[in-house]
């Protein structure tokens, strides 16, 4: 089903990578787009004709009804829902603050399932809608250093499996993308996420070796890496199938280490692990 273009598509974290490019995208398609962010001030210069742009903090409830009530106001309701906002939390998962644990799925999780059920109702009654979960090729594999982040992304995954099965009575489609490596500020968000204590004790070298890779495997040219607008066009033109999948793997690199994975049993994964990080002990 492609969406309703009557109603606008909904994205959260616009602010910058995928968000950004996705509303820019969506716009230039000649969709209706209501383009969100903690920041307001940070992606007003998105709004145009078709894009309204309105904050919205998935970590905070009380922001997301005024939106949905906005777009329901103006445009009849929500043709799609994309759950973009997200980040990294890396290092090894003993040094993990729990408090940031915490909070890493407060955003990458439960802030995209509190939308969800406020936005499904809506879509219910219209008889129709899409669901777009941004989940990560982390969402069905996991590189070291990185339990917090995969974590959360695995949940989205069972989440949106689980959900799919539940609104497609209601014409309500849900999809999972999977972008492989992304040159965006990502990998040096999270590098800079690592506090100075991580980079002592038992875990430090690994720790090290975990904030070189947020930031070097995105530039090596063989990563298969690509762009935020490469996968921004690619999500926009999956809300325009009529039948979409339930699940795409976005970027070469997605397609080339989630093939890898799947060969791989888990004994042999870790081992291939070991020739990019260090391992803690030694072992």
């Amino acid at each position: 089903m492609s969406i309703n273009a009557r109603f606008p598509v909904l994205i959260t974290g616009c602010s910058s990578g995928i968000g950004r490019a996705l509303a820019q995208a969506c716009d230039a398609a000649g969709l209706l787009v209501y383009a969100t962010a903690r920041d307001v001030a940070g992606i007003a210069d998105l709004a145009s004709a078709r894009t309204t742009v309105r904050p919205l903090d998935v970590n905070d409830e009380s922001t997301m009804a005024p939106v949905i009530r906005d777009a329901v106001a103006r445009h009849g309701g929500i043709a799609a829902l994309v759950n973009n906002a997200g980040y990294a939390l890396p290092g090894a998962v003993e040094d993990l603050d729990l408090a940031e644990v915490r909070a890493q799925f407060e955003t990458n999780v439960f802030g995209a399932i509190r939308l969800t059920q406020q936005v499904i109702p809506v879509m219910r009654a219209a008889g129709a809608g899409l669901i777009l979960n941004m989940s990560s090729m982390g969402g069905r594999l996991t590189f070291p250093g990185g339990g917090a982040y995969h974590a959360s992304k695995h949940a989205l995954e069972a989440f949106s499996d689980a959900l799919r099965f539940e609104v497609a009575g209601y014409g309500i489609d849900v999809v999972v993308i999977e972008p492989g490596l992304v040159r965006t500020a990502f990998g040096q968000a999270a590098r800079q996420r690592l506090r100075a204590s991580q980079f002592t004790g038992p875990n430090g070298d690994f720790n090290r070796a975990v904030a070189l890779s947020n930031t070097a495997a995105y530039d090596a040219p063989d990563s298969g890496a690509g762009t935020a607008e490469e996968v921004a066009r690619f999500v926009c033109g999956v809300m325009q199938h009529k039948r979409p999948r339930a699940r795409y793997r976005v970027l070469r690199s997605a397609h080339t280490f989630m093939n890898l994975r799947q060969r791989l049993s888990d004994r042999a994964w870790d081992r291939l692990m070991g020739q990019f990080y260090p391992r803690p002990g030694g072992g």
